[in-house]
């Protein structure tokens, strides 16, 4: 059967005027995005590019990028207590002649902190000790929050290329966000937020809470360690053991408030240095937990788990006599076959 055949419609051709339009349009949304960048950049109110959309942890990398640390031989890794809980120039003290660098950042898992370590590391390479400063709270979650933080590849280029930030204010564009943190940068940075400060020493360290306490807890009950952190933390040990480098993995001082009401037998940190000695086996890391021997009165406090800034001072000479930092390295060859007692114990090797 046949029929007439259809005719095609001929497509209409585009006109110049509307192409014209349309990257006029493209080009004026650029130019009024990068003009409100510019204006917030000359006001003091621009944050970092969002390569992770925490602000927190972008603003550790925007400190990296500006200050670029004279090479350390000693990294600080962890979350925000690691970011909070060392103070560089007590470390310093005990031992001249060692550089410190808190690469701690806020908010991390232990998957996430054995990332960021790995990255660092890759680019501060004369690195011989690495000083792990951990929380409960680190060690929950890791199977439903995955590893990588940022774009390896992009953070490096930002921080240690130099590259252009523009280009990356692009590519991670929220306008919520952008919005969002521009609101608070600028507190932040001065350190007139007093709760949530982005205020670096020379060091990468954030001192926090060192006019008064939150008030509150802010953190509650824990339950035992993800598996999976403990594997992240098992893995990462080996890998630095392998590279011949010193892993010292400190629990920091919880608040007394805290362990009366939700670990009075001591069972629940108990169980977490349990699982910690447990991954580290075999891989000559140290551990210490800082509720056993050493203690800070409830003042020193800023919540459940932060340290007001009056107090690390102390809590940094106890971590450096409790694992020797200021003793001359032993290889990781030799210490994997030796046992400390406490308080800061060698993990045995397993045969």
């Amino acid at each position: 059967m046949s029929g007439t055949p259809i005719a095609q419609a001929s497509p209409r051709p585009v006109r110049p005027g509307y192409l014209l339009a349309f990257l006029g349009s493209l080009l004026g949304m650029f130019a009024l995005y990068y003009g409100v960048l510019l204006t917030l950049s000359a006001t003091g109110n621009l944050p970092p590019p969002a390569f992770s959309n925490s602000l927190c942890l972008d603003e550790k990398l925007h400190f990296l990028r500006k200050e670029q640390p004279a090479s350390p031989n000693l990294l600080v890794v962890g979350s925000s207590v690691a970011w909070r809980h060392f103070d560089g120039s007590t470390l310093r003290q005990e031992a001249p002649g060692l550089t410190p660098l808190n690469g701690g950042f806020c908010g991390l898992r232990l998957n996430q902190t054995a990332f960021a370590t790995d990255w660092l590391l890759d680019h501060y390479r004369g690195v011989r000790d690495v000083v792990m400063i951990a929380s409960p709270q680190d060690f929950q979650s890791c199977t439903s929050n995955p590893a990588a933080i940022f774009d390896r590849d992009d953070a490096a280029d930002y921080v240690f290329g130099q590259a252009a930030p523009w280009v990356y204010y692009t590519r991670y564009f929220s306008l919520v966000a952008l919005a969002r943190n521009a609101a608070t940068i600028a507190d932040k940075r001065s350190g007139a937020n007093r709760t949530d400060p982005l205020v670096f020493d020379r060091f990468g360290s954030g001192p926090l809470g060192a006019e008064r306490p939150r008030g509150e807890l802010l953190y509650g009950a824990v339950d035992k360690p993800d598996p999976a952190c403990l594997s992240a933390l098992s893995q990462m040990a080996r890998r630095l053991h392998g590279d011949g480098k010193r892993l010292m993995v400190a629990m920091t001082p919880v608040h007394p408030q805290w362990r009366r009401q939700h670990d009075p037998d001591g069972a629940v940190l108990g169980s977490f240095s349990t699982g910690i000695t447990t991954a580290l086996g075999g891989s000559g890391a140290r551990y210490w937990d800082s509720n056993q021997t050493f203690a800070l009165g409830e003042e020193d406090f800023f919540d459940a788990i932060h340290i007001r800034w009056t107090g690390v001072p102390r809590f940094t000479a106890a971590l450096v006599k409790a694992f020797g930092i200021a003793e001359p390295a032993v290889t990781p060859s030799a210490q994997s076959r030796l046992v400390f007692n406490p308080p800061a114990a060698d993990v045995k090797a397993q045969d």
